[in-house]
């Protein structure tokens, strides 16, 4: 996973040794480290890292190492490698809520924990919200799925599918019909019944719709969610970062889950997204399997990606 952007900060990591190295009692300047930099941007654009992203990262890094004075015995490498992660954790090391938690806070009775997930068609909306399901009812929380995709056909009957085969009940509506009443009728049916978590799918037409905007603003006024979880596509790369621009500009991402990065060779989309919106990426899927999502570890990230 991620080989480009391994391989472009080994480089990187690799090329400014050499460099800083030869600066032994001497301050680091702009123009000792800029040839290298310049080609750190252009491998990072070139592994999906969006553009502005790309700069931030790059001014980051030249900022933390000019000035700086080598003297013998610096461990220049390690002294690089800081310098890269500081900036890759201050974009992506965002703390997240435990959804587990949460919903082990509320009540019988109580308004349910509300999650709303959005996103395009084929990122893998419906198969995360059935894992999500699934690891819930692993830990003895049995959540209710609300079906609010009224408009693509086979959209209620794939969920209604996982449903079944993990046990949970699902609520759902004609096609037509008004998605945010299929909301508002799911949060019902969990507080009458007691149970604790409410997981709302919604229409994901391309992210230039704006009757699909209009559709979602609904559905967030009616059901009033705790968190609206954005579902993206690693494959997508910068395509990935403008969904995800236009759904927090359209109507509020607080989460991010990130999909199939188990075949992401490039590995810029995490890095660009978390730039991008500023939202912690919460979960990442790494297979079809419904245990296949792993909470997002931004630490461990950095390291894989610096070796």
């Amino acid at each position: 996973m991620f080989d480009k952007l391994k391989k472009a900060f080994k480089r990187t990591v690799s090329d400014l040794k050499s460099k800083v190295s030869e600066k032994i009692q001497k301050e680091i300047k702009e123009s000792d480290i800029e040839d290298v930099l310049e080609e750190l941007f252009i491998e990072l654009v070139e592994a999906d890292v969006a553009y502005e992203v790309a700069e931030e990262i790059v001014e980051g890094v030249k900022s933390s190492l000019v000035g700086k004075k080598i003297s013998r015995g610096t461990d220049v490498e390690e002294l690089v490698i800081q310098a890269i992660r500081e900036k890759l954790l201050e974009l992506l090391d965002v703390e997240a809520p435990d959804l587990l938690e949460e919903a082990k806070k509320r009540k019988p009775g109580e308004r349910p924990l509300v999650l709303v997930f959005l996103g395009v068609n084929g990122v893998g909306k419906t198969t995360t919200i059935a894992k999500i399901a699934h690891m819930y009812k692993k830990n003895n929380i049995t959540p209710v799925i609300a079906a609010a995709d009224t408009f693509r056909a086979g959209a209620q009957e794939q969920l209604e599918i996982h449903a079944k085969r993990i046990e949970v009940p699902i609520i759902t509506g004609k096609y037509g019909a008004d998605p945010a009443s299929v909301a508002h009728d799911s949060i019902s049916y969990a507080m009458a019944r007691g149970y604790r978590v409410v997981l709302i799918d919604t229409a994901g037409r391309m992210h230039v719709d704006y009757d699909l905007m209009g559709e979602l603003k609904k559905i967030v006024r009616v059901s009033k969610p705790d968190y609206k979880i954005l579902v993206v596509d690693s494959l997508t790369g910068n395509d990935a970062v403008e969904q995800a621009k236009k759904f927090n500009d359209s109507v509020g991402v607080d989460l991010v889950i990130l999909t199939k990065t188990d075949a992401d060779v490039k590995g810029g989309t995490a890095v660009s997204i978390a730039g991008v919106i500023r939202k912690p990426i919460l979960y990442v899927g790494t297979g079809q399997g419904y245990d296949d999502i792993e909470r997002f570890d931004a630490r461990k990230f950095v390291d894989e990606l610096l070796g």
